[in-house]
């Protein structure tokens, strides 16, 4: 037999199937005949080409090699006989393959066409049977709904039967006064409400939810009104500090008893309410817990009678006295709490902090009492600032005293509404911009507080520019615990337009005193501009700025407000907050530092006219002189740069001095290499001076602000160098730069003598204003 794929192929399923099965294999076999004959055609063709190539091969051109042809030809053939024995054999045997094939396929047809038979026998009697038992599974069939309607209606029933039996055994332990046990059986029915709550059986859930909710308020009515008596007991509330110490110490013969029976009652409290919460669903991070809404109902009662109404202590502009009663409230019972209460629920595995949640419960009397308020007041600035800055005071020890988390709900929610928030920030300006106009028009404005100390006056900071700066560290601590970031961003504009009004008033008021760019009020605005712009920057690396400059980000590429390449500034940190500002701060202080240096530049050019005229050509040579001396010319020179230095080091601060004596060395040095040096000639005696001048005298002035103030005078200093080398070096050297050309710089001479600053063609210049040269005849 055939494998089963082999059947397959070989029996067909039909006589037309076998016909035309039996005409592809002649077209086949047609084909493959036509194939072999055209492949021995061309094998025709190819056979003495072959027999040709094999000879060449074998013999080639030896024609020794011919001895060979004999065993090649018995050779072949015997190949020849073995190839016609093989086909032979395999034609024998192909005959027999086909037949067997045949054979094969022949009987797998007749058994197929059996099972064929078979196959419709038994459907027609699977027909039969099963219209005969059609009438038994419709009867079966209706039974089986019938019970399985009467076992619903059974488990109905049970379950009918289950919840009277439990509200009958709440009942009788209500009775006897067993409240535990009756209040551990409600547990037990709010578990079964939970399990009903897939059920279709809308009317059992009714009935179900409708028990469950009548004797959860019969427990907790009961409930409560046995812990309000052990309260009263234990005097609650504690109106004050001495009568909680007192509760807290007291060691009375029935005390045990009192606190056994607190614990046992805030347990069952607590255990109701947590099945009833999660029966109902009505879990949120927000829901206040019944035991202690029982202990804040009568400090809610006391708040409603001082705070609401017509009573003298309800002034709605006190708001600090409602919000000290608070804070004294919790502070009054924070010891019970933690001490009595807490213990308990750390028992009960609860999660709950017994201070927070009691301080949360007064947070909402806040709350309500601010909403109520604040609407009438929103339009008055003076009211409502001092609400603000109470309920800021009130916040801060909240948070930093009693350890009130910032997720729960504060008085900052009230205040970032918009109405509410849009005032805030109105009045929080009007007042800032009214402490501007005051300090800056006050006596002491330009004047440091700390003047006459001088480790803490390194800044020598004006008394209106510390001000400022205070004002806007206070407003920062105002809105810093705002609960959100877009709130926050909002006060940090309001910053940043107040340090741009700031900086156009400093400026308004230098621009008053540009014609005494040296005096005192001049430089303390230098410095305040300095100040401003130093704390700016260090507070671009706080970490509360470095959240704002994040949020900022998040804020811009939602709004498409700035370019890609500013928001990648801003991510990576290279830019930050207050940089626009930082920037225009210090455009100011540059501009005001150029304006000084300006000045002292023209006083120094002014009594330098002497020094320029001086005859450099006739002065007597070093070694005519007994000592050398400074040029009587340049004491006007330096006695102005001497006391405009000492000036302007006791008017303005390290850095901003820094600064500027290095600009004004900058344009001193051009000067003297370009009016005084480059505008004359030196003989040897001249040249001496110019250096002793300059090395022995001015540049001692800037020693007392560097180690090294010869390397700010380059030029100077390098002329110097050129003019007093001596006559061999000097030929030696102007030999070297006229031989020098690009490809031979003549640099590492020059570096030789000490020149590095002046180029070759500079140095040339001077060389050639050299008045003592030898006389060689030429």
């Amino acid at each position: 037999m055939l494998p089963a794929g082999e059947i397959g192929k070989c029996c067909p399923e039909s006589g037309d199937e076998m016909k035309n099965t039996e005409e592809k294999s002649d077209m086949n076999i047609a084909a493959l005949v036509g194939r072999e004959q055209l492949m021995q055609d061309r094998d025709d063709d190819q056979l003495p080409l072959n027999v040709s190539a094999f000879i060449e091969k074998e013999v080639g051109n030896d024609l020794k090699s011919l001895k060979k042809l004999g065993k090649l030809i018995e050779q072949m053939t015997e190949n020849k006989m073995k190839l016609e024995e093989q086909v032979l054999t395999i034609s024998s045997e192909i005959p027999k393959r086909i037949q067997s094939a045949l054979k094969d396929a022949e009987e797998s047809q007749q058994v197929l066409n059996q099972f064929l038979e078979q196959e419709t026998s038994l459907f027609s009697s699977i027909t039969s049977h099963l219209l005969t038992a059609q009438p038994w599974m419709d009867d079966l069939g209706a039974m089986i709904n019938q019970i399985e309607e009467i076992e619903q209606h059974l488990t109905y029933l049970k379950w009918v039967s289950q919840i009277e039996e439990l509200s009958d055994n709440i009942q009788q332990y209500l009775m006897t006064n067993n409240v535990p046990e009756a209040a551990s059986i409600l547990v037990t029915m709010t578990e079964l409400d939970i399990k009903l709550q897939e059920s279709s059986c809308t009317h059992l859930l009714s009935f179900m939810r409708a028990t469950v909710k009548f004797w959860h308020k019969i427990l907790k009515d009961k409930l409560t009104s046995d812990f309000e008596e052990i309260l009263a007991q234990l005097h609650w509330p504690f109106i004050t500090h001495t009568q909680s110490q007192t509760v807290g110490i007291s060691r009375s013969a029935s005390a045990p008893e009192v606190y056994a029976t607190l614990e046992t009652l805030f347990c069952q409290l607590l255990k109701l309410q947590a099945s009833y919460l999660c029966w109902s669903g009505k879990v949120t991070k927000t829901t206040s817990y019944s035991v202690f809404v029982i202990m804040l109902t009568p400090l809610q009662k006391r708040f409603k009678y001082h705070f609401r109404g017509n009573r003298q202590t309800n002034v709605i502009s006190k708001p600090e006295w409602y919000l000290a009663q608070v804070l004294m409230w919790i502070g009054n019972h924070a010891h019970f709490l933690d001490e009595k209460i807490q213990p308990i629920l750390e028992k009960a595995d609860s999660a709950v902090n017994a201070r927070l949640e009691f301080s949360r419960g007064l947070m909402m009397l806040i709350l309500e009492k601010l909403a109520s308020d604040i609407p009438c007041l929103l339009y008055d600035d003076n009211l409502f600032c001092h609400l603000v800055d109470e309920v800021l005071l009130f916040e801060r020890e909240l948070h930093s005293v009693h350890g009130y988390p910032s997720t729960f709900a504060s008085c900052m929610h009230i205040l970032s509404e918009e109405t509410c928030f849009q005032r805030w920030l109105t009045v929080e300006r009007k007042f800032a911009l009214q402490k501007m106009d005051s300090m800056l028009s006050s006596e002491a404005a330009w004047v440091s507080q700390y003047k006459d100390i001088t480790d803490v006056d390194e800044m020598k900071v004006p008394n209106c520019a510390e001000v400022f700066m205070t004002l806007l560290l206070v407003i920062t601590d105002r809105y810093k615990n705002l609960p959100t970031a877009p709130r926050k961003l909002q006060f940090l504009e309001l910053q940043k337009d107040l340090v741009d009004d700031f900086r156009i008033r400093l400026t308004q008021v230098m621009k008053e005193e540009t014609r005494a760019s040296l005096d005192f009020r001049y430089c303390a605005i230098l410095n305040a501009v300095n100040y401003i712009s130093t704390v700016l920057a260090d507070w671009a690396d706080n970490v509360f700025f470095l959240q704002l400059q994040q949020a900022a980000l998040e804020v811009f590429a939602e709004n498409n407000v700035l370019s890609k390449l500013q928001l990648g500034q801003l991510a990576s940190m290279e830019s930050s907050v207050f940089d626009d500002m930082i920037n225009l701060l210090e455009r100011l202080k540059l501009d005001m530092l150029t304006r000084q240096v300006d000045h002292v530049f023209r006083e120094v050019k002014d009594a330098a006219k002497l020094y320029k005229k001086e005859r450099w050509l006739s002065l007597p040579s070093q070694s005519e002189q007994a000592v050398m001396s400074l040029s009587s010319s340049a004491c006007p020179l330096l006695l102005t740069l001497r006391d405009r230095l000492l000036q302007l080091e006791q008017q303005l601060c390290f850095s901003l001095f820094r600064i500027f004596w290095q600009m004004l060395v900058e344009k001193l040095d051009v000067y003297i290499y370009q009016e005084i040096i480059l505008a004359n000639h030196f003989n040897e005696g001249g040249a001496a001076q110019l250096q002793f001048d300059m090395t022995r005298n001015l540049f001692p002035l800037f020693s007392h602000y560097c180690k090294r103030p010869e390397n700010y005078f380059k030029h100077v200093k390098e002329a110097c160098i050129v003019l007093n080398l001596n006559t061999g070096s000097a030929l030696l050297l102007k030999d070297v730069l006229q031989s020098a050309s690009e490809h031979l710089p003549a640099t590492a001479a020059l570096n030789e003598v000490g020149i590095y600053k002046l180029a070759q063609q500079d140095v040339e210049i001077l060389l050639n204003l050299r008045t003592n040269w030898p006389n060689t005849g030429k």
